[in-house]
């Protein structure tokens, strides 16, 4: 499985992986490669629905090492991108 955050947009995950809510029932993702929220305001969650471009959601897509070996997104930086992709 590899999970692929996208700057200023979800979590995409694929592979071979099993969702499960807080309580432990599976959530049926029913493909391979799923797109994951990260903003808070999908009406589909914990899927993405496109609502970040929407909502002005930023986040960053690279890791930022922090102490302890801790890892956490980087804000993100720089001009804000265009395009199909938000």
């Amino acid at each position: 499985m590899t999970v692929t955050p996208y700057e200023d947009g979800p979590l995409l995950i694929r592979g071979d992986f099993l969702l499960r809510t807080p309580d432990g029932e599976i959530i049926e993702a029913g493909r391979d490669t799923v797109a994951l929220c990260r903003c808070g305001r999908s009406g589909i969650k914990p899927f993405c629905d496109g609502s970040h471009r929407v909502v002005g959601f930023r986040a960053g897509a690279a890791p930022d090492p922090t102490p302890a070996g801790e890892c956490r997104l980087r804000p993100a930086t720089g001009p804000r991108r265009t395009g199909p992709d938000g």
